[in-house]
């Protein structure tokens, strides 16, 4: 009988070990995933000025870009560059839009001068800058 019981408790000895191992694995796993994630988000955000969406099943995930961390200079790329595209006619939205922008700007330096808030004048820059883009994609 004293086998078996010795014997028990050797094996939930070495459970408890493997437990630990594995449960040590998946947290490292995990961390790197997630640091994958946030890298890969950070670099969607970079190239195409918007945050990626989160996939259904995930109810909530909060990272925030660090402002210390420079992105690092794409590495050059050996390869012929693309003739560039023949010129097309001017965009007769982007006139009005970025005379828009431009006085957005001065308002918002005079509002910075005087110290009042520039909030409302901030988001007004960047929607005429929003605004600019999707006239030159269409």
């Amino acid at each position: 009988m004293k086998d078996v019981i010795a014997e028990y408790h050797h094996w939930k000895a070495q459970g408890e070990g493997l437990r630990t191992e594995a449960m040590r694995a998946m947290e490292s796993r995990y961390r790197e995933l997630l640091t994958e994630a946030i890298q890969i988000a950070e670099e969607y955000r970079a190239d195409f000025g918007v945050a990626l969406k989160l996939p259904a099943g995930v109810a909530a995930f909060e990272f925030k870009a660090g402002g210390a961390k420079k992105a690092k200079p794409p590495a050059p790329v050996a390869v012929a560059a693309a003739p560039p595209p023949p010129p097309s006619a001017p965009n007769p939205k982007l006139g009005p839009l970025e005379r828009r922008l431009a006085g957005a700007r001065k308002k918002f330096e005079a509002a910075k001068a005087v110290g009042s808030p520039t909030k409302n004048l901030e988001d007004k820059i960047y929607e005429v800058e929003d605004e600019i883009r999707l006239a030159q994609l269409a």
